[in-house]
């Protein structure tokens, strides 16, 4: 992994955890596998901690670790880290992508509370007038009734159902693996993609990037969401065809909360910066600063349970791959 991610992910509690389930050296820290250290760490390692700015596990990687069995991923996906090879040499992989996906929901109800309430333009107005709204102003504004539409019922959308609970929303999910027994068990009701938009006053997107969802919000589905409503994107930019979320984003018809776009970052000139109706992010909705430890303890309990002879709690399959981000 990228060695500035290794404090946060694993403070000294955590690396003391390390340290008594396993024959570490702490201060091997790589981003290429072809250095000395780290080919001659490689000919005897059994279990590779990985994060963000590891290289793939290619099988010239591979080759050079005929003793590798687990991979434990101090992050999300792996998709970027793992291929065929790796599947091919039987090595199993963790990863630490259900406590990634906590903050990510947390991130998403926030933005959800904040729009129902109109937040972001009330603070904007308020600058510039320096006066209250009136009561015919804010005659639509609450989250009483407020229809929250989740597409993806991932990790991500799983925690945000759950947090939506308390709230006084009617929440509609989209998902073709879920049936409406299941999602009814979440606390929403199962609809087709195109119904969800049509009745949704928020369309918050949880779906993995995959090529079934590739531009899976085009031009004749964004123009089926309500006029005045809130799109809120935190999975991956190209889940949404760009050109046409712009034209829609510059009209004014709708507004977005947007965490990830696509490409990544904007360019310098996107009109997106500007908009009042935009609010943008730097890709800060997953783990952060603190948030990271939580990713480490994940990594720490899955060490402690290989050295047990336990399961893994959080194995990514070679099946799951054609269906997770």
């Amino acid at each position: 992994m990228d060695p500035v991610h290794l404090p946060l992910l694993f403070p000294p509690p955590v690396m003391a955890r390390l340290k008594l389930a396993s024959e570490l050296d702490p201060a091997l820290v790589v981003r290429d596998f072809t250095t000395p250290e780290a080919a001659k760490a490689l000919a005897t390692a059994e279990v590779l901690i990985t994060g963000w700015g590891c290289p793939r596990l290619d099988a010239e990687v591979l080759s050079a670790a005929p003793r590798l069995r687990t991979v434990l991923h101090a992050a999300g996906s792996v998709r970027a880290l793992v291929g065929e090879a790796l599947w091919e040499h039987g090595v199993t992989v963790s990863s630490a992508v259900t406590g990634n996906a906590l903050p990510v929901a947390e991130y998403t109800l926030a933005m959800i509370l904040l729009t129902g309430k109109d937040t972001f333009a009330h603070r904007e107005r308020f600058r510039v007038t320096h006066t209250y709204p009136s009561p015919a102003e804010t005659s639509t504004t609450g989250n009483v009734g407020r229809r929250v539409g989740v597409i993806g019922a991932s990790r991500v959308g799983r925690r945000l159902l759950d947090l939506l609970r308390p709230f006084d929303f009617t929440v509609l999910l989209h998902d073709p693996y879920v049936s409406s027994t299941e999602a009814a068990a979440l606390g929403a009701e199962l609809v087709p993609l195109d119904d969800l938009l049509e009745h949704s006053d928020i369309v918050t997107l949880h779906a993995p990037d995959i090529p079934e969802t590739y531009r899976m919000l085009d031009a004749p589905r964004l123009a089926l969401i309500r006029d005045g409503a809130v799109l809120i994107n935190t999975s991956r930019g190209a889940l949404i065809d760009p050109e046409a979320l712009t034209a829609e984003l510059v009209s004014g018809r709708l507004h977005a909360v947007l965490d990830v776009t696509e490409p990544e970052p904007l360019p310098a000139g996107s009109p997106l910066y500007r908009l009042p109706n935009v609010f943008l992010t730097p890709h800060i909705a997953g783990s952060l600063g603190t948030e990271l430890e939580r990713l480490g303890r994940i990594v720490a309990e899955e060490l402690e349970r290989l050295g047990s002879a336990l399961p893994l709690l959080h194995e990514v399959r070679q099946a799951d791959m054609a269906r997770v981000a």
